[in-house]
């Protein structure tokens, strides 16, 4: 029996996989811990980075504004987000299949390019602001600071609780809010006293994803946040100072971020576990049709946070092709910025897709791989690889990337600038969607074809990978495209890894940024924006409109 388990195919598999996530996951982010007890000023294992860090406001501060602004952002992404699932689930909205995909696509589209938006629009030489000052000599106020992370974020991320919502509500049960309106309720309170109580599961849900999203981001409040510090940018400046910055410093902050990450997805799934939500969806609640000036009542508000949503992706488009210099955008079109960056800046765009075109494979056959484990193979090993695996949603981009650092960043492994480091992340950071996506798509198969094929002889491995695996591909590429869309959009912990050679689209958005030079980070931009939407359109016919974030 031993010796025909150790040549069982997914004996090898498991062995793979645990080996991966044991490498690239669990020794960096232990190296990372390990790291943060100890200090160039001090010998041997010390606290001294904790003290320090709830001791100087400098650095209690940023922790209190990271803190605050998630808070804040998960209320506001909840008040936008949730009054739009209910009108786009209840109502005949014009449009409703469009803007459901104009929605998903303010989602997906990179995480800084609505703070970049709101600076070309905005910012003190952007497009309105300079426009109202010329004609009315009316000066707007300032898109930078706490107010402008805050909106940004919230227009960014409202999709998410916005989609967990919206699937919620479509699949109640109507006989619910029936009893209840035989019971003399009122709409609206039956609203909130049924409807949303019943689906509050699916509304934390999003806003874990908000609060964990808008705590980790590193982009947005790095060009917009001008002295209003967070712990993202705090960890970046730290770590990657050119005054001589405090690796030691900057993993005890990285664990702090961690840590507020798993506390609350501790605190989400403790509330969630102390109620039973379960209810039939026998009877899903029939669309109302409205009318006239009802419908458009309806529809105006839904179309008008959509554009809002939309809005910094076709600034970036539209801005790509204004003419430009060092002072900002200028009267009249030209696609010199178009020139420039392929002349400049190819090398990123070319690293951009190979590094994630390499990343994609390694993490469709993984992800087939696991989501098989995971599904199939149940125990406590499959238990085990499954949190493994959503791990990476809870440690931000900018700290896996100071992990993998800290881990390869001596003998006798050297990864540090290399185009495997960046790769290695971008696989532990986006395979979460894959392996969700072959799961879910996996339970709804009958593991008696894959018997079957085994009953008449043919080897495990053989049927995984003719019967099983062709099986999986539509929820696999599904989440493979997701994994894509984030993998050439990423910037936290790119932005960590990267050297002169392995640059990307999203690294060199930033530095231009940075450096005022608007016109090209909106060509690059706009590359990428049409990459997204170019993929999400796929995605959306290869899981025929059936959305999951996670």
């Amino acid at each position: 029996m031993l010796k025909n388990r150790k040549v069982d195919f997914w004996f090898w598999v498991k062995a793979l996989v645990i080996v991966f996530m044991l490498a690239f996951l669990i020794y960096p982010f232990c190296t990372l811990i390990t790291r943060s007890f100890f200090s160039s000023k001090v010998e041997g294992v010390t606290m001294a980075n904790y003290i320090r860090i709830f001791t100087k406001k400098y650095y209690y501060s940023a922790l209190g504004h990271s803190l605050q602004v998630s808070l804040i952002v998960t209320l506001t992404t909840l008040v936008v987000g949730v009054p739009m699932a209910y009108l786009m689930s209840r109502y005949n909205i014009w449009g409703k299949q469009y803007i459901h995909i104009f929605i998903i696509m303010s989602l997906m589209s990179p995480p800084f390019i609505g703070a970049y938006s709101w600076i070309t629009l905005f910012g003190r030489s952007g497009l309105i602001t300079a426009w109202f000052e010329e004609t009315f000599g009316i000066l707007l106020p300032s898109i930078y600071g706490r107010p402008g992370i805050i909106l940004v974020f919230t227009f960014m991320l409202y999709p998410y609780v916005y989609l967990y919502t919206s699937g919620a509500m479509g699949s109640i049960d109507s006989s619910l809010e029936e009893a209840a309106e035989n019971l003399g309720s009122s709409k609206l309170r039956r609203l909130f006293t049924v409807t949303i109580p019943v689906i509050i599961p699916s509304i934390l849900a999003g806003s874990l994803m908000v609060f964990m999203t808008s705590l980790a981001d590193f982009g947005t409040p790095m060009l917009i946040g001008e002295g209003f510090m967070v712990l993202p940018v705090l960890v970046y400046n730290e770590y990657m100072s050119e005054i001589g910055g405090n690796a030691h410093l900057a993993s005890a902050l990285s664990v702090i971020v961690v840590l507020c990450s798993t506390t609350v997805l501790l605190v989400q799934k403790f509330y969630v576990s102390r109620k039973n939500y379960i209810m039939t969806a026998m009877r899903p609640p029939h669309e109302i049709q409205l009318h006239g000036w009802r419908r458009a009542a309806a529809t105006l508000p839904v179309c008008l946070v959509t554009f809002i949503g939309i809005l910094p992706q076709l600034v970036v488009l539209v801005s790509s092709f204004i003419k430009c210099d060092f002072t900002g955008f200028k009267r009249g079109f030209s696609v010199d910025s178009y020139r420039t960056i392929f002349n400049r800046l190819g090398t990123n765009i070319r690293n951009t897709f190979s590094f994630s075109a390499v990343a994609i494979v390694m993490i469709v056959i993984l992800g087939m791989l696991i989501s098989y484990i995971v599904v199939r193979q149940k125990g406590w090993f499959a238990q085990i690889m499954d949190l493994l695996i959503m791990f990476p949603f809870v440690i931000p981009g900018s700290v896996l990337g100071i992990s993998l650092i800290v881990a390869f960043n001596k003998e006798p492994l050297i990864l540090t600038g290399t185009a495997v480091i960046m790769i290695i992340s971008y696989v532990v950071r986006k395979l979460p969607y894959t392996v969700r996506s072959g799961s879910a798509f996996l339970q709804q198969m009958d593991p008696s074809v894959e018997e079957a094929s085994i009953n008449l002889g043919v080897s495990p491995m053989k049927t995984f990978f003719t019967v099983t695996a062709r099986l999986m591909a539509p929820g696999v590429l599904s989440g493979a495209i997701l994994s894509w869309i984030t993998c050439i959009n990423e910037l936290s912990s790119s932005v960590m890894l990267y050297g002169g050679k392995t640059s990307t689209i999203s690294v060199a958005i930033y530095t231009e940024v940075v450096r005022n030079s608007y016109g090209t980070a909106a060509a690059l931009a706009s590359i990428l924006t049409v990459t997204t939407a170019l993929s999400l359109i796929i995605f959306l016919k290869v899981s025929k409109g059936k959305v999951s974030v996670v």
